[in-house]
């Protein structure tokens, strides 16, 4: 039986208890004066007398006596009884009796007694701190205050497989290697100065006996002091939470997974994302390598053999250098590596630990490994949609811990989420590929030979939207040395974007070869607009509010002969004139309603240029109209081209580098032309008067003027065209007529009159007389034509300057 302690705390304590002795028959022959406070009777009302008599209530003697019987037969006793009050009214007392021997062999019990609720109290406390140090799952740790370890209770020898009897007066710390220990003497020492308690702090650490295992624990701690406040040291409570830790680091690493891989649809961006997002939180160095085919975004066949290519890597560390072979390099694995062994299988491969002398071999060496301090390794096929598509490779050498079957099943749900991302950026590279293709046949592969202007050209697709843009631009030689520069901008994105602008260019291609007036190329293509979006809201291939119905363009023809330009919009920003001084300004033209809305008329103004000016066409990606205000890109725009005289691939680059962002979020066309001017002595013009005698006139001053210029084996099929063509005009039109000869990279030879008449080329047969004119035209010239004008026509034709064609 417990003797009775002396401890502040405990209600049997002498000092405490209620106290009495009775005789071997019952009667009471002891009292103290805390059972005289507790139950009200003198120690003269009770001394002498039975206990069952003043004490006991009669319904309770049953109990009594069963107590008694088996206080005899132990040599002791310990319960709760109900003992009455002097006032008649009983209190549930806890009682502990045990024998008391004598010399003279008389036997006594001593019983001491305390409020049951006081004694219920104490022994919850008494179970509660044996279970802490024998039954509680989560470590207790006393500290002296010598930072001394007093005693540690069963948990922490679970936990760190040390008895709990060999870490009495150790140093606090001793069992954890060096960085560790200092941490944790610092933390005791912190909160044994301070008094500050330390509440869920997650430490790292590791032991001595087992120093490649990283721990993680849930320390929370506080001062330890006796009644009067003298510090007595510091108690700690650790709970081992590393497979929590790690469980709650592989829930964060996949939720990062989820942001951070396949943020672009760029296979490189994307395999780099998975390689950074493994490291350091799975592994200290990671590599991605994919088929070729893969990183060119070609379509797979089911047996994908052939180099990969160094996509992604990451390493920790800069003084542990990555892995050693570059990115977009090819990679070659040797036939008995776990990458190979990976591939061939489709299987993930774990090395949990690798020999010291796993890199002997040549065959190992060819793993293209980052350092030969790696220990464990991690092969994951990246497969996707039935397709391998490549593989990762994970390697540990900081971290001594190697890789387990959880980490395994970590990466094997990263790799098959990043593969997914990575075939969808195939995919998309192939769709973006086959679409700029199109787009790029679309647009023109080089700028026309021309005398009329010299020209830089830039377009750069859009890198931060989805899909292909409708801009365009275009340079079409005219008759006459003229030219005709044209730049547009689709409403919308995608295929259906691409194609509506190639049918678009095709239009204004057609429509110029009319020698049509710019404004009235603008109304053609209005009609042409509003069918095209007719024909597709019919056939239901859109919803009709994403159809493309609109668009914008701007069309200017320059004559490098008299120097003037027209020029008309629908729509389109106002192109940028800078002259020869510097001066850049943009040009104030009639805006006109934008291509699609049909009925609404479209201006032209003509303006005279002197030669060297500066004409800029652009689109709206040029001046950022989605990202800063119009009016400040255009005023950026006017800043960059106010140096005409700089070579023009240089200006062109310039108004790129100022005012395009490196990844544009629109397309982005620009068209610069500098205005050039024929030299007089290449230009002759008569007028002729009517009758026939103009066509032998005409024979005369061409012969002449050929003469003039070298042209002399040109001077019979010049003058058989110059006669024709004026001849029809005495034939057909009446009136003057206008020769005009131009000398530049071809003979153009011109015949102007006042009406409005297409000459037509017909095959004349064997009986008729005349007819044949335009026929010998057509024959002897490269090209010819009509263009009309608000004044008549003019009948042209080109010869080339080395002779009559085959």
């Amino acid at each position: 039986m417990t003797e009775l302690s002396e401890s502040h705390d405990d209600p049997f304590a002498l000092h405490l208890a209620a106290l009495a002795v009775l005789d071997d028959r019952g009667v009471v022959v002891g009292w103290n004066r805390q059972a005289q406070e507790l139950l009200g009777h003198p120690d003269t009302a009770v001394i002498g007398r039975p206990a069952y008599e003043v004490l006991v209530d009669p319904r309770d003697l049953p109990a009594v006596r069963e107590a008694a019987a088996i206080c005899r037969r132990a040599g002791g006793w310990f319960g709760v009884l109900k003992v009455r009050h002097r006032d008649g009214r009983l209190v549930e007392m806890g009682l502990r009796a045990h024998a008391l021997s004598r010399g003279d062999r008389v036997r006594e019990w001593l019983l001491a007694g305390a409020l049951a609720a006081d004694v219920m109290e104490w022994q919850v406390d008494l179970a509660v701190l044996d279970g802490l140090y024998r039954r509680c799952p989560i470590g207790l740790v006393i500290h002296g205050p010598d930072l001394r370890l007093l005693r540690v209770n069963r948990a922490v020898e679970r936990f760190s497989g040390v008895p709990a009897a060999d870490f009495r007066g150790l140093p606090t710390g001793r069992m954890l290697l060096p960085d560790d220990a200092r941490k944790a003497v610092d933390r005791v020492r912190q909160v044994m100065e301070t008094g500050s308690p330390l509440v869920y702090s997650e430490q790292f650490a590791r032991l001595e006996q087992d120093p490649e295992r990283e721990r993680v624990a849930l320390v929370s701690s506080f001062r330890m002091e006796d009644p009067v406040g003298r510090v007595l040291g510091v108690a700690e409570m650790i709970e081992d939470i590393t497979a929590r830790h790690r469980a709650q680091s592989r829930l964060a690493l996949l939720d990062q997974a989820g942001s951070r891989i396949g943020t672009t649809l760029d296979v490189a961006d994307t395999a780099r994302e998975l390689a950074e997002v493994m490291v350091p939180h799975l592994a200290d160095h990671a590599s991605v390598d994919l088929f070729q085919p893969v990183t060119r975004g070609e379509e797979l066949t089911r047996t994908l053999a052939g180099p990969l290519v160094r996509a992604g890597a990451c390493s920790v560390g800069a003084q542990q250098p990555g892995p050693t072979h570059p990115q977009g390099e090819p990679v070659q694995f040797a036939p008995d590596t776990p990458q190979a062994r990976c591939l061939a299988e489709g299987r993930p491969v774990l090395e949990p630990v690798l020999p010291p002398d796993w890199f002997s071999a040549e065959g190992r060496r060819r793993t293209h490994v980052p350092e030969l301090g790696v220990h464990s390794l991690i092969v994951m096929p990246l497969a996707a949609r039935g397709l391998v598509l490549g593989v990762m490779t994970l390697w540990r050498s900081r971290r001594p811990d190697p890789f387990e079957t959880d980490d395994l099943t970590l990466a094997q749900e990263l790799a098959s989420r990043a593969a997914v991302a990575i075939d969808n950026a195939r995919r998309f590279t192939q769709q973006q590929q086959t679409a700029f293709t199109l787009q790029s046949s679309l647009l023109p592969r080089a700028v026309p030979e021309q005398s009329a202007v010299e020209v830089a050209l830039r377009y750069l697709p859009a890198s931060a939207a989805p899909g292909l843009g409708g801009d365009w631009f275009d340079v079409i030689p005219l008759s006459g040395a003229r030219v005709a520069v044209v730049v547009g901008d689709v409403v919308g994105r995608g295929i259906h974007a691409a194609a509506t602008m190639g049918r678009l260019r095709t239009a204004v291609h057609t429509l110029a070869s009319l020698d049509l007036e710019p404004d009235e190329v603008l109304s053609r293509l209005d009609d042409l607009v509003n069918l095209l979006a007719a024909e597709q809201e019919a056939a239901g291939e859109r919803p009709v509010g994403e159809q493309v119905v609109g668009a914008t363009c701007l069309y200017a023809v320059y004559d490098p002969v008299s120097g003037r330009c027209s020029v008309a919009r629908a729509g389109h920003p106002p192109p940028v004139l800078t002259a020869p001084d510097g001066r850049a300004a943009p040009l104030e033209l009639p805006a006109g309603p934008p291509l699609g809305l049909g009925g609404l008329p479209f201006e032209a103004r003509e303006i005279e240029l002197a030669e060297g000016s500066l004409l800029c066409l652009y689109t709206n990606g040029v001046i950022g109209e989605r990202t800063i205000d119009a009016d400040v890109g255009l005023a950026k725009l006017c800043a960059a081209l106010t140096h005409p005289a700089d070579a023009l691939e240089r200006t062109c680059q310039g108004v790129i580098d100022a005012l395009v962002p490196s990844r544009p979020s629109d397309d982005v066309a620009l068209l610069i032309a500098r205005t050039r001017m024929l030299p007089p002595e290449d230009v002759a013009s008569w007028s002729l008067p009517p009758g026939p005698a103009g066509a032998a006139r005409a024979r005369a001053l061409t012969s002449a003027k050929l003469a003039e210029w070298g042209l002399e084996h040109l001077a019979f099929t010049t003058e058989l065209i110059a006669s024709e063509l004026v001849t029809n005009v005495y034939r057909y039109a009446g009136g003057p007529a206008t020769l005009r000869l131009i000398r530049e990279r071809s003979l153009v030879c011109e015949v102007s009159d006042t009406s409005h008449t297409s000459p037509h080329l017909r095959r004349a047969r064997t009986t008729d007389e005349g007819g044949r004119g335009l026929f010998l035209v057509a024959q002897m010239t490269e090209r010819w034509g009509t263009r009309y004008t608000r004044e008549g026509k003019t009948v042209w034709t080109e010869q080339s300057l080395a002779g009559m064609p085959a």
